[in-house]
């Protein structure tokens, strides 16, 4: 039992307690009214009382931001290799794709509704422009990482374009489009409730609009939950196909943690 308490995996739900409690002395401190910020025991219960309902809207959430995340992928991993590949390429979108990055998603939003209707593909398409740009530049800059007398060295001892590729340029990449994945899929959640909010009946950000329509924090607060444990969640099992592709990048950070 002490084993498993001092163990690293289980600081962050000594940290999670610790801010739980703090937030219940300042809300008992200060006397905040609960139409402001609600205690932690009342999230705590409407969450008891909601769950089947909470769980039952984050399915249409949590399809739209797999099918952001995916389309992120399989879209952004080709084109930052495009990119990486050809400083011509570079210099046309690379630009391109900085510059639609300034544009507020919460803007264009209602553009898909009117193109596409109040189905999941204006919430996928909106989760797919959020989680998009953090893999394109992570990929670029891992496939630019790799060292140019590696690849001098590997040509002179006869390997092939595709050779090269699978050994020394992808597993040198693998770490970059990794860490961008894991940051698109976090993002892909928030492009998903923010499609929710334009047009949606159903989802996790149709309860948050709802609940805010008639000052529900509680409901609020427990929906906030909900998309964050999603996202937590989500974040660990690319994580987890990460040690599984990356057995020896995974065991070096593990030994890491180990010895922390």
């Amino acid at each position: 039992m002490t084993r498993w308490i001092t163990h690293p995996a289980a600081r962050p739900f000594w940290l999670l307690l610790v801010l739980l409690v703090l937030w219940d002395l300042l809300v008992r401190i200060f006397k905040i009214p609960p139409y402001l910020i609600p205690p932690p025991m009342a999230v705590i219960k409407q969450l008891g009382a909601d769950w089947s309902m909470l769980l039952q809207q984050s399915l249409p959430t949590l399809y739209a931001t797999l099918g952001g995340f995916v389309a992120s992928a399989l879209i952004g991993v080709p084109i930052a290799m495009w990119i990486a590949y050809s400083r011509t390429v570079e210099s046309f979108v690379y630009p391109l794709l900085v510059f639609s990055q300034s544009i507020p998603k919460v803007a264009i939003a209602p553009l898909f509704v009117v193109w596409f209707g109040f189905g999941i593909v204006p919430k996928v398409i909106a989760a797919f422009l959020l989680g998009f740009f953090p893999v394109v530049v992570s990929t670029v800059q891992g496939f630019k990482s790799v060292e140019p007398d590696v690849i001098d060295l590997a040509r002179s001892m006869g390997a092939g374009p595709m050779k090269i590729f699978l050994k020394f340029r992808l597993p040198q990449a693998l770490p970059a489009i990794f860490s961008g994945l894991k940051v698109s899929v976090t993002l892909a959640v928030v492009g998903a409730v923010v499609g929710e909010f334009v047009g949606s009946n159903s989802g996790l950000g149709f309860v948050l609009q709802r609940a805010t329509g008639t000052f529900d924090l509680p409901l609020m607060f427990a929906a906030l939950v909900v998309l964050s444990m999603m996202g937590v969640i989500l974040f660990l099992i690319v994580e987890l196909v990460e040690r599984w592709l990356m057995p020896w990048h995974a065991s070096q950070r593990h030994d890491l943690q180990a010895t922390a």
